[in-house]
């Protein structure tokens, strides 16, 4: 049978009739909050004059990708539990993962270039303006779609090489490259490798680079003079760096741990953080902790 007409199965509920409406409820309720929240501070960001700094312009584009990376995966999970119908085309399941791929490589990079931001906000105040000039901040953005969108590009194409002769179930909430890959009967050691070596360069080093930013930051709010200042910048950036341990360290749980029928259920769990909790608390972390922000919203819509 040719690849292109045959279906996988999503069957990570099957198992779970009776608490499949409780399921869709969490997923319903995590995808509107998620969608709502983003598409306000985009829109409030985009049309507010106020808002016009450099981390306003990251975080606009951080709630843009947020909107997608929730929509490419949740929507066709809701309406498997919904209406029993849990499949999902080989072209589809390919088209899913190339998305989810490269919209996981723009996150990672954009909330890098946003810990740098800071880094320099807080570090080096006198020189933000010279180091966060319109145009580098264009390039930082346009760079992190690139990269993402070329790294998806190369893994769908080994992926599309993949043959499947064994169980076609889908162990988990969408088409990852890692359930692929214990479902093919062939390269599976060298995805493997491909997939931790990808989890070492898009993961590891761009999570070190916030590490070391985060780490000089605390070093220079320990320096100020003010405790007033001192205390609410190192909230803000405490709990931004909640939210960044909780993507990465679920992220590398996931991919850096080697396949087997055993981690499945793991995984899942794991999954369910990066892929649906995380996109819903960056708004409500990096935005309504935000004074700025928050005046903009009663501008705009009190």
């Amino acid at each position: 049978m040719e690849n292109q007409t045959f279906y996988f199965y999503i069957v990570t509920f099957s198992k779970y009739v009776e608490e499949q409406f409780l399921f869709f409820v969490m997923f319903f309720l995590l995808y509107i909050i998620n969608i709502i929240w983003n598409i306000t501070i985009f829109m409030v960001i985009l049309l507010d004059e106020h808002l016009q700094a450099p981390m306003y312009f990251f975080l606009r584009n951080l709630s843009f990708v947020d909107i997608f990376y929730t929509t490419v995966t949740l929507p066709k999970l809701l309406d498997g539990i919904l209406t029993g119908d849990n499949r999902i085309s080989y072209t589809a399941c390919l088209s899913q993962s190339c998305l989810f791929t490269s919209l996981l490589g723009t996150e990672v990079f954009l909330l890098t270039t946003m810990s740098y931001d800071r880094y320099v906000a807080i570090c080096h105040p006198l020189h933000y303006v010279l180091h966060m000039e319109r145009q580098k901040c264009f390039q930082f953005v346009a760079s992190s779609w690139i990269i993402g969108c070329l790294n998806a590009i190369l893994i769908e194409i080994f992926v599309s090489t993949l043959d499947f002769c064994r169980s076609r179930n889908i162990n988990n909430m969408f088409c990852d490259i890692k359930i692929l890959t214990m479902l093919s009967c062939r390269k599976k050691q060298e995805f493997e490798i491909l997939i931790f070596v990808e989890t070492f360069l898009f993961g590891l080093c761009p999570f070190s680079l916030i590490l070391i930013s985060y780490a000089k930051i605390v070093v220079s709010i320990l320096k100020m003079h003010t405790t007033g200042q001192r205390n609410k910048t190192f909230s803000t950036c405490a709990s931004h760096l909640i939210v960044l341990l909780i993507f990465y360290g679920t992220l590398f749980c996931v991919y850096m741990r080697p396949a087997s029928e055993n981690s499945e259920k793991v995984d899942f769990i794991f999954s369910v953080f990066y892929l649906a909790v995380t996109p819903t608390l960056n708004p409500l972390i990096y935005s309504l902790k935000n004074k700025e922000i928050k005046n903009a919203i009663r501008r705009k819509f009190i």
